[in-house]
């Protein structure tokens, strides 16, 4: 994580550079209120990286002599037959459908939205992949 952290902090200085040559060559309030943002956001991942780093292990990431075979592992388990994302994405659809053509389908959305979100979270509670 040493390493994710310099190169934010890295980042964040070139973004203030960067901020300050484009407020004062362009005199424009929002895109320079948006990279003034953007340096104070990398500054605090950056920052958040290298504070962790230090109380954490080393990791692979951080030792020159690692393969990345030395990384490897787990990430975690990812459900290979539901149909919930299916339900949430024809929700989602109809809900920005409804700032298009009316906030009436948030009505048929919702629902749907809820139903979606209480298999997927619910999904390994009942039915044949009760114990996974």
């Amino acid at each position: 994580m040493k390493v994710q952290g310099k190169m934010f902090i890295w980042l964040a200085v070139f973004i203030l550079v960067m901020a300050v040559v484009y407020g004062v060559w362009s005199k424009e309030p929002a895109g320079t209120t948006a990279l003034f943002l953007g340096f104070g956001l990398s500054v605090m991942i950056g920052y958040y990286l290298w504070f962790t780093a230090r109380r954490v292990d080393t990791g692979a990431q951080d030792n020159k002599e690692a393969d990345v075979a030395d990384d490897a592992g787990e990430v975690g388990f990812f459900s290979p037959h539901s149909w919930q994302p299916l339900s949430l994405g024809i929700g989602g659809a109809l809900a920005f459908m409804g700032v298009v053509f009316g906030w009436w389908l948030l009505f048929f959305s919702a629902p749907i939205i809820m139903i979606g979100l209480w298999g997927w979270v619910f999904e390994y509670y009942r039915g044949e992949n009760q114990n996974q």
